[in-house]
């Protein structure tokens, strides 16, 4: 499960290196993405990683935070799935609409997110308090 963690660690890393890249690549990819069974499967996935980040939070170099963005993400999995499809397209509009330089720093957030989880979970761990 850790191994799993860590790997998709490195994908939401990468996701995030191509939008910051090459931006219109990864919104073409989201526009693509955007029907009704794959929004549901998304915020299916962000659930349960979520949830499995949280339960792996304790054998991790940062427990606390871990735990945090687990929440987070089981969090933003439930909004994502009473949002809907629209509200994901108007999202997504809005991003479009930006310079390429906006895109390029919300890319950021999950590709420095998802090194810091990948890192979390190797090593050394602490114990939680």
């Amino acid at each position: 499960m850790k191994l799993l963690a860590i790997v998709l660690g490195f994908v939401v890393a990468a996701a995030g290196a191509v939008g910051v890249i090459a931006p219109s690549v990864l919104l073409n990819l989201a526009d693509s993405l955007l029907i009704p069974e794959v929004v549901y499967i998304a915020a299916a996935v962000r659930v349960l990683y979520g949830a499995l980040l949280a339960w792996l939070a304790p054998i991790s170099r940062a427990p606390r935070t871990l735990r945090v963005i687990g929440v987070l993400l089981v969090l933003a999995g439930v909004l994502t799935a009473f949002i809907g499809l629209e509200h994901s397209r108007a999202m997504l509009d809005w991003l479009v609409a930006q310079n390429s330089w906006v895109t390029r720093v919300w890319a950021g957030v999950p590709l420095l997110l998802g090194l810091f989880i990948a890192h979390a979970l190797t090593g050394p761990h602490r114990f939680a308090s």
